[in-house]
C-alpha cells in the first residue's frame, strides 16, 4: 500500500509543460485515490538546490524522478505505487 502523506513536486518556472505536469500528477493523485500534496515550486535556489538543471522536474518525497520532460499520468502513477 502506498504512504498516505506522499509530497509530489513540480519545480520549474512556470512554463506550460511545468503546467501539463502539475496537471497531470494532481490526475494521477485522483485516479490512484491517495492522500498526497502537490505542490510548484518555481524558486531557482530550491530548484537548484535538487541538483537539477533542466525543467520540468518531478520529485516525489524529495526523490527525482523525471527531469526535462512531461511524465504522463500513467507514468506518474508508476512513481506513486
Amino acid at each position: 500500500m502506498s504512504d498516505p502523506n506522499k509530497l509530489v513536486q513540480i519545480l520549474g518556472p512556470g512554463c506550460a509543460k511545468c503546467a501539463k505536469l502539475a496537471e497531470n500528477a494532481r490526475k494521477a493523485v485522483a485516479e490512484l485515490d491517495i492522500s498526497a500534496q502537490v505542490e510548484k515550486i518555481s524558486d531557482i535556489n530550491v530548484i537548484t538546490g535538487f541538483g537539477v538543471m533542466l525543467t520540468p522536474t518531478l520529485v516525489i518525497d524529495g526523490e527525482v524522478k523525471a527531469v526535462g520532460k512531461v511524465p504522463s499520468t500513467e507514468e506518474i502513477k508508476k512513481f506513486l505505487i
